[in-house]
């Protein structure tokens, strides 16, 4: 059984977007839950704002962890997406361990 979520959740635990298929890694949640992002577009700063209401509207999209979220322009697809980090250290932890 699948947990229901909603993008306000899951902008509060990505680390990065996609927005339109743009790597957005520039991008704030506010207090009042209203979505701003920014990316480059090649040589073009693109910026976005979503209201609070906008974000509560915003609907699941066919692909994992994409949403359907709309502005005064139009529509747009957000992907929210998690960091992914790596322990560099290929000691054990534990230095009563012996090899």
């Amino acid at each position: 059984m699948s947990e229901t979520t909603s993008l306000l959740h899951e902008l509060e635990q990505a680390d990065m977007l996609l927005i339109d298929g743009l790597h957005a890694w520039q991008f704030e949640l506010d207090e009042q839950g209203q979505l701003s992002v920014e990316c480059m577009d090649g040589r073009t700063r693109r910026l976005w704002r979503f209201s609070a209401a906008a974000v509560t509207a915003a609907r699941p999209g066919a692909a994992p962890d994409a949403w359907h979220i709309e502005d005064a322009e139009g529509a747009h697809e957000l992907v929210c997406l998690g960091a992914i980090s790596a322990d560099n250290d290929d000691q054990d932890d534990d230095p009563d361990q012996v090899d």
